[in-house]
This record gives structure tokens, C-alpha cells and sequence, in this order.
């Protein structure tokens, strides 16, 4: 069986990683009087693969490394089976958030923190942490790594997920 990406998922490919170095010139160019509000916009506008013919979100709100690697196969398998062709969206909260703390106030295995940032950077899986367990922990979103994407409420960015065609997976 070929498992090479389809045309289309090739455009896909090219598309995200032009937007990724469009994003990562825009960032570069931005001061820091111009830093992000502690909480995001709701996903309403497209996020980038919504256009996938596949859509997954997974809850990770566990802080036990078999737990988060548990997650980590299942995205890594997720990225082999549909190549270009499957948009990925973590959404964190609980005791899972410290996995996205820049400073995390639990143990997190650095290779767990390497990984979440190279399927961010390298595959394009969003990582969106919920502004409400930072609360509860006092973090803002200058406490999080460059890659988390802050919403107000996790459970809310998950049901706006939803209705976007996104399939639910719990742990």
C-alpha cells in the first residue's frame, strides 16, 4: 500500500508549512508592548486544517507520563496512518496542564515537553491549554510555551471543536 501523501494533501503540506513560516516572521516582528491578552478569541475563525478530511481533538487532563505517552502514540500513529490529510488539536487541562508550563510545578519528562513541541512545529498539531486550570494555578499565558494556545474554558474550545467536525477522543 502507498502511503505517500495524495496531491492534494501535498498542497496541504506546502500550504502549512508556508503558513508556519509566515507566522513564525510575524512573531519575530512583534514587540513585546504588543504581547497576546491572557485568553484568546473563541475558535471562531478556520483554524489551519479545518479543510482536513480528517479531524481529531484529544483531551489530555492527566499528568502520569504513561498517560501523556499513551496520547503521544496515539497522535504519532494518527500522523502515519493519515500523512497530511488529518488535522490535530490537544486541548489540556487539569493536572495535564503543567505539560505545557514553560516552568511546570509538577515533574514533566523534558521529553514529553521536546515532543509536544516538535508535533506542533514539524505536523502542525495544536496544543491549546484552558485559561481556566491556569487560573487555578496562577499562570498567564507568558507562563506557557510558545506553542499552547490559550483558551478561556478547555471543555468549551473541545464542543467548538466538535462543531467544527472534529472527532472527541477521552482518555
Amino acid at each position: 500500500m502507498n502511503t505517500s501523501p495524495t496531491p492534494p494533501a501535498r498542497r496541504r503540506w506546502l500550504t502549512r508549512l508556508l503558513a508556519l513560516g509566515a507566522a513564525s516572521t510575524a512573531v519575530a516582528s512583534t514587540t513585546s508592548a504588543m504581547a497576546a491578552p491572557a485568553t484568546a478569541a473563541p475558535l471562531k475563525p478556520p483554524l489551519p486544517g479545518d479543510d482536513a478530511p480528517h479531524k481529531i481533538v484529544y483531551q489530555l487532563n492527566r499528568a502520569e507520563p504513561e498517560y501523556q505517552e499513551a496520547i503521544f502514540n496515539s497522535i504519532s500513529a494518527m500522523l502515519k496512518k493519515y500523512v497530511d490529510d488529518v488535522a490535530i488539536t490537544v486541548v489540556v487541562w487539569g493536572p495535564g496542564i503543567h505539560l505545557l508550563a514553560k516552568k511546570p510545578q509538577r515533574p514533566v519528562p523534558e521529553l514529553h515537553q521536546q515532543r509536544v513541541k516538535s508535533m506542533a512545529q514539524a505536523y502542525g498539531v495544536q496544543f491549546i491549554a484552558c485559561g481556566n486550570t491556569m487560573h487555578s494555578v496562577g499562570w498567564t499565558a507568558e507562563d506557557m510555551l510558545e506553542i499552547a494556545q490559550v483558551e478561556e474554558v478547555g471543555a468549551a474550545a473541545v464542543m467548538e471543536l466538535q462543531e467544527r467536525g472534529y472527532a472527541y477522543l477521552a482518555w
